[in-house]
């Protein structure tokens, strides 16, 4: 069974409890929200390691692309991300890789990783052949091929259909379709006049992710790359699609997840994860970045942090990273080590707002050490401790309970002394006061 099918049959697997667990909640929740496609666990049978749960009431969880490009392709390079990404707290990874030895470079990954993986088979249907040879046994191997290898997940993009290329031909947009695996379809598509066989033969492809517990995280092949194309007849056309694909694969015993926009402006990002949820039927959304304005190149795990901690406070479910060499080349380990950080703020500021179990604590937590001028606490409250650590003991006010920036006029300081002074002279008053009287 699927975690989804032994949740429909009241079964607490062991990795619902594992999620329960780690999230502070009753396994019987876990498994309610399971079996109504409200949460994932993304666990294929043949990868071993501690489950992690995404969806509703769930820490907003992150995931660190990475993979090797047919440019730049080094197996050690992908392995020092993988474990960057493990050490500065990503939940999930996607290898990403195009080029050769896709296999080899995935199976490394996996023998290595204790986290959820994800792929997306249609770069390996490309690397291995023109996408215009593209039949459903390539697109079938591959995927099966992959499932057998432990992939946990992986982006198929099923709503990339005749009509909804079509629809989005009939609405300009600026920068077109962004999404590589969206583009491959839809020229497949447009050159062949066939039907997208992921759309074709669907039901095909559920049947092998079920055999071995994977989730299909539903591709949104036609989102916006552009701000200005957010929320377009595309976009939206595609996402009616997947509602009903949400049902189909339910309905197969495969878990489902949504994947959102890229590029979307601030005052649509709410509409956008309210859409999803009512039209996929609350399946967990997975949005990367999005992206609030698109000048800022370099700079985009910021704009993608501000948009994503918009989105996580939404209900937004998972975020993807975006590096600061987004649009520019293939993020190397310290663009990794960028992009997740700045994502686990925007997901940690959004579940501030969800109220999250142990969100505030955490937050608190950090609050009162500062107060109480624990440098030790604060490093380990922080998501970093290493550059939190190396920032303090680097100034000239290392081995001081202060920083260098206020020095001696340091608030925190000036505050706690008048407290404690005052409280020090209600002590000696409370006698003289009860003499008096």
């Amino acid at each position: 069974m699927t975690q989804i099918e032994a949740a429909r049959k009241e079964i607490i697997t062991q990795q619902m409890r594992e999620v329960a667990e780690d999230e502070g909640l009753a396994p019987e929740l876990i498994r309610e929200r399971v079996a109504s496609g409200e949460i994932v666990i993304p666990h294929n049978k043949h990868h071993q390691f501690r489950a992690i749960g995404i969806g509703k009431g769930l820490r907003t969880k992150v995931n660190s692309n990475i993979g090797a490009s047919n440019f730049h392709q080094f197996i050690e390079e992908e392995v020092e991300k993988l474990y960057t990404s493990i050490r500065f707290g990503a939940d999930s990874v996607m290898d990403l890789s195009t080029g050769t030895d896709l296999d080899k470079i995935r199976v490394e990954l996996l023998s290595r990783c204790p986290l959820i993986l994800g792929t997306v088979p249609i770069y390996q249907v490309g690397a291995e052949g023109s996408i215009m040879d593209l039949t459903r046994e390539r697109f079938l191997e591959v995927i099966e091929r992959q499932a057998q290898q432990g992939v946990d997940y992986m982006t198929l993009h099923c709503g990339v259909t005749r009509e909804t290329v079509k629809r989005l031909r009939g609405h300009q947009r600026i920068e077109g379709i962004v999404s590589r695996g969206g583009s491959m379809i839809a020229a497949w598509i447009e050159r062949t006049g066939n039907e997208n066989p992921l759309y074709e033969f669907y039901d095909e492809v559920c049947a092998i992710l079920r055999e071995h517990d994977v989730t299909i995280s539903l591709g949104d092949g036609l989102r916006p790359g552009a701000t200005g194309d957010a929320t377009d007849r595309g976009q939206l056309g595609e996402l009616l699609v997947l509602g009903e694909l949400t049902e189909r694969a339910r309905a197969m015993g495969v878990q489902v997840m949504i994947e959102g926009p890229g590029h979307v402006p601030l005052d649509q990002i709410e509409a956008n994860v309210q859409l999803e949820k009512r039209v996929c039927g609350n399946a967990p959304f997975y949005v990367l970045g999005p992206l609030t304005c698109d000048v800022a190149p370099g700079y985009d795990h910021i704009t993608g942090a501000i948009g994503g901690a918009i989105a996580s406070a939404a209900g937004t479910d998972f975020l993807c990273y975006v590096t600061p060499a987004e649009h520019l080349r293939l993020p190397d380990v310290d663009d990794v080590r960028e992009g997740i950080i700045a994502t686990r703020i925007a997901a940690h500021s959004g579940d501030l707002v969800k109220g999250v179990r142990g969100a505030k604590a955490w937050n608190d937590q950090m609050s009162r050490y500062r107060k109480a001028l624990n440098w030790e606490g604060m490093y380990a409250m922080a998501m970093d401790p290493d550059k939190a650590r190396r920032y303090k003991e680097e100034s000239e006010a290392a081995g001081s309970n202060v920083c260098s920036m206020c020095g001696s006029l340091c608030s925190i300081n000036i505050d706690n002394a008048a407290i404690k002074f005052t409280s020090k002279r209600r002590v000696t008053e409370q006698p003289e006061a009860q003499a008096a009287g």
